[in-house]
Formats: C-alpha cells, structure tokens, sequence
C-alpha cells in the first residue's frame, strides 16, 4: 500500500507576504511533504502589490526549501486545492478572531471538497500583531515596512 503525500496548500492575498506569513510557511513545512503558497487573485479586489511581483518575492524568500512551491489561482480555493491535488489547507491563527472567521471558511471549505482538512498554526507571538492592512497602510503613507517583511520592496 503506498502512502499518500501530505500535500498542503496556505492560501490567501498575501498582499503583501510578511514575516507572520512565512513563519507559518516555515513551520508548515516541517509538517507537510509539500506545501503551496497559492496566491489567490480575486477580481473583486484592486490589489495593492502586483500579484506577480508578490509571487517572485515570495519564490525568492523560500527557494531554500525545496518542499515548498508557490502558485497563482483564481476561484475557490477548494477547487484549486482539488487542482493541485492538496488534502489539506494550512491557516495561521492570531488571536480569537481569526479563528472565528477561519472556522466558518474551514467548514465551507470541507464541504465543498470533502475530506480537505484545515490545519491551524498558532502565530508566533513575536509576528501576532502584523497583518497585510496595517503594513499596506504604513507603506502607502510612505513609512519604513522592512520590520514587516522577509524580503526588501
């Protein structure tokens, strides 16, 4: 009987990728045979970082670790997990918040695509306070974002 690769996927905007993001990637990793940043571009959204820039700074900050692999999707994420063949979504969590949005998604996710289990990292508390909006809001009124971020903008 062969045994199946944990195959994971860690969806989101990532809009910009921070340091919180790739903490989870980083320990995600050690977790799952292979694990897929996929960078969801969702139309209804105007982003703030090209998508494709995203994409080539985060393949820059993880291309030591050759389990993890970084992807573009449009859709549901449930699907593109199917696609990729993932069996299971890696989220962060950083305070009780987060876990009450991501819940409703993982239950929405699991029953779209049944037998997709959600996996939830607790942020490491050093990287608990930064999200995507509040560096976006520092850089777009020209602050100093590099505490924020593994790589340089």
């Amino acid at each position: 009987m062969a045994i199946q690769q944990k195959i994971a996927m860690f969806p989101g905007s990532f809009d910009p990728f921070t340091k919180g993001h790739l903490d989870i990637v980083n320990r995600g990793s050690l977790i799952f045979d292979k694990l897929i940043i996929a960078i969801g571009n969702n139309t209804a959204k105007q982003r703030y970082f090209p998508i494709e820039v995203m994409k080539q700074k985060i393949e820059l900050t993880t291309r030591q670790n050759p389990r993890i692999a970084v992807e573009i999707f449009e859709g549901l994420t449930s699907n593109f997990a199917k696609e990729v063949g993932a069996n299971f979504l890696l989220r962060g969590l950083r305070n009780t918040t987060d876990f009450e949005y991501e819940n409703t998604i993982a239950q929405v996710n699991n029953y779209l695509n049944e037998g997709l289990e959600t996996v939830f990292l607790i942020t490491n508390p050093e990287y608990a306070y930064i999200s995507s909006t509040i560096v976006r809001e520092i850089h777009r009124y020209g602050g100093n974002v590099g505490k924020f971020l593994p790589y340089q903008l």
